[in-house]
């Protein structure tokens, strides 16, 4: 059947392909071109946002529900591999959210980035990333995804170590790329093990498969527990969460696009999009449902006694991330979408206006140099409050409308010990953000660059406050309307939106409690947090370093890894190469220097050794 591939959800494919091209073009010609070729960056992500809209039209239709092109690559016999995009529910909602945030991000990096040594460098490395990232989104079948998803890990590694003259961004960057491997080479052998037994790399027809009985149940089950480690190194799940809080080493703008809309998000999108498959093994759901609930409540936790106000929110999202883990676990994987959209928003809103505090203090970034910022940067306080209320889950702010819809799912599939687990996790989500944004932005200023802060520029607040207008009224989305039955049932179908009204009063009063205790511990100050913090000795001590996560790290590579590999080195060099390829070498010479003291080239001598080898043979056979 023939199509029109540049009209309605049919254009999907020119949304990333309008950023790669828009990468070797700034690279090549940015230096001849103003500002350095970024409009051009710029532009293709803001055609791909207004792509979106006419895919989401055409998809709302019923036009091409869903829509699936395959391209042919290799084809031998019955057996090919393609390149295809699907066009389907859950990439569309991963469209508009990439899109949007890619592009006021780079709208806000005009200003901020303005000055730098490798401005159109910069925004080369942007379209390039959110190009990676769309493909990811858009690919039908896991090798293509694989690819897609080796060019978000690149990204990331250029854009986290962007200032790589600074020793501290080149190891933040390192880490992020090998912490990242250690997770892909377990989605990779997924994949080989799920090609193995299906024959095919067709997300669809894997799923089909295996729901049909085609594949034996210990292969679905290593295959997912495989792919949900791929997905737990990019959207830094305990333990492999390690390389995120050292991301922040890039520039504030980088951070929030990795944060709200890519990289991070990868690994959320590829457990939704697998769930069909995880839902086969029971075991493969619980697992994704404790990894998101240990990494929502440990995460929370560090980010409750951090100071580095970009690195609180590096914790916070771990945490968040874990909690859409949780909800994927749960298979509630509408809500864990909503909830990622929405993260998303209030996210890019808070790591922006982190970026307008450091813009206006010299690049300052611990919360307790900062202090009554509110009088002197008026706008920024509100969009981040606006923020910060939002992930803290208070109504009508849109955060608790998708946290409401995930409490739900654990409640009704995981019952009340993860229920109470889930709420405490929403207590200190709304206690951190209380304390970040009251040191922060209440009392007087503790320092002379806070005491001389100042509002950014038209261009660094026009992203922000749209994304904290979108922030405040996108819970809207969540109730049925018109000819919409609400978001979760937008991603999945035959889905009914209900609110359980005893849960969503106890999730309102549980954050509402974590914002009063911020209020009387950071702002009121009528108890001590040092005193408290006191209290918990070792406990406080532990969440102050990451509970040493990262010195087993360091521990396991330097006492266990390094040693062995010093022992192979050894092994190699001594048994293998000195012994086993030099020693024979040697032996042949060393054989050759005796063999030649009996080659005299004397008849006499030859004919000697032939007449006593006879005579020894004779006497072998006489005894014998």
């Amino acid at each position: 059947m023939s199509i029109d591939i540049l009209t309605g959800a049919n254009a999907a494919w020119l949304i990333p392909a309008l950023s790669i091209i828009a990468f070797p073009t700034t690279v090549f010609l940015g230096r001849f071109l103003p500002g350095k070729g970024s409009f051009i960056s710029i532009l293709a992500i803001f055609l791909g946002f207004i792509l979106f809209w006419f895919v989401l039209f055409d998809f709302l239709s019923g036009n091409s529900v869903p829509l699936h092109v395959d391209i042919d690559w290799i084809h031998i016999g019955f057996w090919k591999i393609t390149w295809g995009f699907l066009v389907d529910r859950i990439s569309i909602v991963m469209l508009g959210l990439i899109t949007f945030v890619a592009l006021l991000v780079q709208i806000y990096s005009l200003q901020y980035m303005k000055g730098d040594n490798r401005y159109g460098w910069y925004f080369s490395l942007h379209a390039f990333f959110a190009g990676s990232m769309l493909l990811v989104v858009l690919a039908d079948n896991l090798l293509f995804l694989y690819f897609a998803w080796e060019l978000v890990g690149l990204g990331s590694y250029l854009l986290i170590g962007f200032w790589f003259d600074r020793r501290s961004a080149a190891e933040a960057a390192k880490k992020a790329f090998i912490t990242t491997r250690i997770g892909d080479v377990g989605l990779l052998i997924g994949i080989i093990i799920l090609f193995k037994a299906t024959g095919t790399f067709h997300i669809s027809s894997i799923i089909h498969a295996a729901q049909n009985g085609g594949v034996a149940d210990s292969t679905i089950f290593w295959s997912s527990l495989l792919i949900f480690l791929g997905a737990m190194g990019k959207s830094g799940q305990f333990p492999l969460h390690v390389w995120l809080p050292d991301a922040m080493e890039g520039p504030t703008p980088v951070s929030a696009l990795i944060h709200a809309a890519t990289m991070v998000a990868a690994g959320v999108y590829l457990a939704v999009r697998m769930t069909p498959l995880f839902e086969l093994v029971p075991e493969v759901q619980v697992t994704v449902a404790l990894v998101g609930l240990i990494t929502f409540i440990f995460a929370g936790v560090v980010a409750l006694v951090t100071t580095d106000i970009k690195r609180v929110l590096a914790y916070s999202t771990i945490s968040h991330l874990g909690l859409m883990m949780l909800s994927v676990g749960t298979g509630a994987v509408g809500a864990a979408l909503f909830h990622l959209v929405v993260h998303g928003i209030s996210k890019a809103l808070l790591f922006l206006g982190a970026g307008n505090i450091m813009h206006a203090t010299n690049d300052a970034t611990d919360c307790w140099s900062f202090g009554g910022l509110k009088r002197k940067m008026p706008i920024t306080t509100g969009i981040f409050l606006i923020g910060s209320l939002s992930l803290a889950g208070i109504a009508p702010l849109s955060g608790f409308f998708s946290k409401d819809e995930i409490l739900g799912s654990v409640y009704q599939n995981m019952g009340y010990a993860f229920l109470i687990i889930t709420l405490v996790g929403g207590f200190i989500s709304a206690l951190y953000m209380s304390r970040i944004f009251l040191i922060t932005f209440t009392g007087d200023p503790r320092t002379d660059f806070a005491q001389n802060a100042h509002e950014s520029s038209r261009i660094m607040l026009l992203p922000v406050v749209m994304l904290a207008i979108v922030a405040f009224f996108l819970g809207m989305v969540a109730f049925p309307m018109w000819d919409f039955n609400g978001f979760s049932a937008f991603v999945e179908q035959g889905y009914k939106f209900h609110i359980i009204p005893w849960l969503a009063i106890v999730s309102l009063m549980v954050a509402i409690l974590g914002l009063l205790t911020g209020w009387v511990f950071y702002y009121k100050s009528l108890l001590s947090h040092r005193a408290m913090a006191s209290r918990f000795g070792l406990f406080y001590r532990g969440a102050l370093v990451g509970f040493w996560v990262d010195s087993i790290y360091e521990f396991i590579i330097n006492r266990v890894v390094l040693a062995l590999g010093r022992l192979i080195a050894a092994f190699d060099r001594i048994v293998v190469n000195d012994t086993g390829i030099d020693g024979s070498g040697k032996s042949v010479l060393l054989s050759a220097f005796k063999i030649r003291l009996i080659q005299t080239g004397k008849i006499y001598s030859y004919g000697t050794a032939m007449a006593f080898g006879v005579f020894l043979a004779v006497a072998v056979w006489w005894v014998f």
